[in-house]
């Protein structure tokens, strides 16, 4: 493998890296705003 595909390769992974992070970071951010649920026990009304 020559040094170019390499440093390709290593750059594509770190993107990757990246990516995957931030979409885990999204996902466990907690909502702005208001949220609403309705459940068993009726509905709840709750600001953040």
């Amino acid at each position: 493998m020559s040094r170019n595909g390499l440093f390709f390769l290593v750059g594509a992974l770190v993107v990757v890296a990246a990516v995957l992070g931030y979409m885990v970071y999204e996902d466990r951010k907690q909502p702005d705003g208001l949220e609403i649920n309705v459940g068993s026990g009726g509905i709840t009304v709750e600001e953040n």
